[in-house]
């Protein structure tokens, strides 16, 4: 399974940025797919394995503030 996920990412980070951002958009929309329950219990577990990371020094921080300001940015630069 990993080799399939590790295809489709090295696929997808091919594509320009706009067509990234609708890739992302389309996988989003499947997850409204999910029982309420499932959807719950994948997010705290995507929670989990993100703070396990952040504790172990593999994943970093950044504030919020920056976050949603290069966010912004991109999304800005598709318009």
């Amino acid at each position: 399974m990993a080799t399939v996920l590790g295809e489709c990412e090295r696929k997808a980070r091919r594509l320009s940025l706009a067509e990234r951002a609708l890739l992302i958009e389309h996988l989003i929309s499947t997850l409204d797919d999910l029982e309420e329950e499932e959807c719950e219990r994948l997010w705290i577990a995507e929670g989990e394995r993100r703070y396990a990371g952040y504790k172990e020094g593999s994943i970093t921080a950044r504030p919020a503030a920056d976050v949603f300001r290069d966010a912004e940015a991109r999304l800005a630069s598709l318009r």
